[in-house]
Order: structure tokens, then sequence, then C-alpha cells
């Protein structure tokens, strides 16, 4: 999306979802960043300035604020969820009228799960089991 996004995360022992968002979290800001700084781009002067004024405007040290504070993580308590979650991840570009089908939002791991070709490398699809449900 053009403003959130949305990931699927499992953590295995000993992290914790919280250290994994805050890692996350810092490396992009970090790396995107970076990127703005150092790199022509027709937006750069504007980007910069929305940052720092978040920054300023939440008091931190920092020179810019990348992320707001926080997040919404939701436990993904049974397989339907999982799902449910999944379909609603890969929709929400053509709920937006980004795009006409899920598999062509650039960002998502729609088309992996397409079997297409994809510039997100570091998708693991899961799986779907079938089973009947009463």
């Amino acid at each position: 999306m053009t403003n959130h996004l949305h990931m699927i995360v499992k953590c295995e022992e000993p992290y914790q979802l919280s250290d994994t968002i805050r890692d996350f979290k810092r490396h992009a800001a970090k790396t995107v960043l970076n990127q703005i700084l150092n790199e022509p781009e027709s937006r750069r002067e504007n980007l910069i300035s929305i940052f720092e004024k978040a920054a300023k405007e939440n008091m931190k040290s920092k020179r810019f604020k990348f992320w707001k504070t926080g997040n919404h993580a939701i436990e993904l308590y049974s397989e339907k969820f999982l799902w449910d979650k999944i379909n609603y991840i890969h929709n929400n570009p053509v709920a937006e009228k980004f795009v006409l089908k899920p598999e062509d939002w650039l960002y998502s791991s729609a088309s992996n799960y397409m079997e297409e070709e994809s510039i997100l490398s570091e998708i693991i699809v899961i799986p779907q089991i079938m089973k009947t449900v009463k």
C-alpha cells in the first residue's frame, strides 16, 4: 500500500514479535531514509520535510520520524483466520482501486501464491491444508 504495510510474521524462540517488529522498522527506516537522502528523487525535499516535521511533533531527539508509533499486531489463532488475513492483504490494493487483480500489485506476495514472477524474494508461501469444515 502507499501509506502502510501488512506482514504475516512468525517468531521462533527466543525471539519476541515486538522485538522483530522493532528491528524490522529500524532497518527499513534506515534503508529508506538513506536512499532518500543519497539518491536523486523528485519528491526528496518534500519527504525529508515530512519526516523532520514528524520528528519535531513527536518531540524525539531524532532528526527524522519514518514510522508512526506502535503497530496493530493480531494473533493468527487458526488456519481459517490466517487465510482470511492473507486474502485481505492480497485484496487490499484491489479494494483501494490501485490494481484490478491482487497479483498486479508490485509489492504484494499475491504473485508468489500465483506462482508468477515477483520482486519479493523472501516470501514463504504457506501451503493451504484442505479439510472439510462443518
